[in-house]
């Protein structure tokens, strides 16, 4: 049984696989001529501990679209908010619906859940990944600018955060480089030969394909706020940062966005399109996730 739970240890063949469908997905929901409904008859449960906005209406559009049905449950609505154990909702969960799409904190409690649930699992975010979004990230690029192999990512502010490590390694599936520019104490937790970290911002722009931003704050962080604010106040996305990178770099953001932090406003502006882009991007690379785990 497939589940898919984390980019470390994930293959180019899958990422790749998971891409061109996501790619056919999108290109028969713009044209408008139907596509195949995998999920057909099926019941998928969305188990969310942490809010969201893009996750969680990508999921329910893409399961409705693959043919299939959603069925929201926050921690207030089931057990697992009282102290249930995750094994023991998994294996209440696994008898009555087909799949699970997991936004919680701990990585663990995925693999768990996909241990003893015996559905098809998918990790919608944790505090340690975020493997749909990236995919996605990397899709938007090269439906941008081509294949991202050999380019030069620049990864601004906090990378030790989920996406951060999520990054690290997607650079070694795919063959990218990515330069991580962040505080000390901020640091990337992921090495390998992809992989390069900095306190400039500038060295890391520098000749840049792609400039990336996240929160400086991520959920379950924000007792730390006022000091993670005044660590990465330099470590902002801005007109000047983005003159030292390639003259057609891009600029994303996996949102929300906190403009005159993380990013301007004028770069997030004259950027929205690409940024929204890579929003909607995240329909299709879920759909093309789902469609892989039950092919």
């Amino acid at each position: 049984m497939k589940h898919f739970l984390a980019l470390e240890g994930f293959g180019l063949a899958d990422s790749r696989d998971i891409l061109e469908r996501a790619a056919a997905f999108k290109r028969d929901r713009d044209t408008r001529t139907g596509h195949a409904k995998p999920l057909s008859g099926q019941t998928w449960a969305l188990i969310f501990t942490k809010s969201s906005t893009r996750t969680r209406v990508s999921f329910e559009v893409g399961i409705r679209e693959l043919g299939g049905e959603s069925l929201f449950l926050s921690s207030n609505d089931i057990q697992l908010g009282r102290g249930e154990p995750i094994r023991d909702t998994a294996r209440v969960l696994g008898r009555m619906t087909h799949g699970a799409v997991i936004r919680t904190f701990a990585q663990s409690d995925v693999a768990e859940f996909a241990s003893f649930g015996k559905i098809p699992t998918v990790n919608a975010l944790t505090d340690e990944e975020h493997p749909c979004q990236v995919l996605t990230d990397v899709f938007t690029f090269e439906e941008k600018r081509g294949s991202i192999a050999g380019k030069k990512v620049a990864f601004i502010g906090d990378a030790a955060c989920n996406m951060g490590r999520s990054w690290a390694y997607a650079a070694g599936i795919f063959g990218f480089d990515i330069v991580f520019a962040a505080p000390k104490g901020y640091e990337c937790p992921v090495s390998g030969p992809n992989v390069f970290q900095t306190t400039s911002c500038a060295e890391a722009a520098a000749g840049a394909d792609l400039l990336y931003t996240d929160v400086w704050v991520s959920m379950g962080k924000e007792a730390e706020s006022a000091q993670r604010l005044a660590d990465m106040a330099p470590y902002q996305i801005n007109a000047a940062l983005l003159a030292r990178a390639k003259p057609d770099a891009l600029v994303l953001h996996c949102l929300p966005a906190y403009r005159g932090k993380e990013i301007t406003e004028e770069v997030m502006e004259a950027r929205a399109q690409d940024i929204f882009d890579q929003a909607e991007n995240r329909l299709h690379v879920q759909k093309g996730v789902l469609d892989w785990l039950v092919g």
